[in-house]
């Protein structure tokens, strides 16, 4: 399903989610999940799974990976020793074979030209943020980078959203999130903010359908067509 939107958005900045939205990480998690479980002696887990898992950090795919569960918590002290495991395998690797979504660096382009100014939004540790928008060429595009442990609270919590209202210096209303999840609707409507989605993204398995967003986009090329300067 796509929404089309009467007129274009007038907006004045963007911010953009990372992990289903910019690039898919899906297969860097994966192999560090899985060499995780290996390091621990844990049955091994597959990509689908660990697609289904992404979204809120680190921490909490590892518990997941852990439990196969998605909010249960894990041992304490089996969790002491995967966390590190695992981002000692991640950090390793953390774009080895992460790429851009079609359509990505074609949207990012279209929203400098139309002189929006933008940011990305994660709930992806900075140790791993940075070296992944810096690896695949991501990086320069963003005036503002916000990770999972920048701010006290993280997506689904409007925090970081309001944070890059106020460095941007603008109002909720004139901001647009572009995501992949259930988190990325969430923080959007709780900041007052306008929100697409992505259908190719994450989303914990769900369909993108069912979140409450302005527009589902099929791209981020597509994306700026939505959008004009406001």
């Amino acid at each position: 399903m796509d929404m089309t939107l009467p007129t274009p958005l007038a907006i004045k900045a963007v911010v953009i989610d990372l992990d289903g939205t910019l690039l898919d990480t899906a297969p860097d998690l994966a192999d560090a999940a899985i060499a995780m479980a290996e390091e621990l002696g844990l049955p091994s887990v597959d990509l689908a799974t660990v697609k289904t898992y992404i979204g809120n950090g680190v921490s909490r795919l590892v518990k997941r990976v852990l439990t196969r569960d998605m909010n249960a918590e894990p041992d304490a002290a089996l969790f002491a020793r995967a966390l590190p495991a695992y981002e000692k395998h991640y950090g390793a690797n953390v774009s080895r074979k992460s790429r851009a979504f079609p359509g990505v660096v074609e949207g990012l382009a279209a929203f400098k030209q139309a002189g929006l100014r933008m940011a990305c939004i994660t709930n992806k540790a900075e140790k791993f943020t940075l070296p992944l928008l810096r690896d695949t060429k991501l990086l320069d595009y963003f005036e503002l980078v916000l990770s999972g442990d920048t701010l006290p609270k993280k997506k689904p919590d409007p925090l970081p959203l309001l944070h890059a209202c106020e460095h941007f210096g603008i109002q909720p209303a004139e901001l647009l999130l572009i995501g992949d999840s259930l988190n990325d609707a969430q923080a959007a409507r709780a900041a007052g903010c306008h929100v697409f989605v992505v259908p190719y993204g994450y989303n914990r398995g769900r369909d993108v359908r069912e979140l409450d967003v302005d527009a589902i986009v099929p791209s981020l090329a597509e994306a700026a067509k939505r959008v004009v300067q406001g």
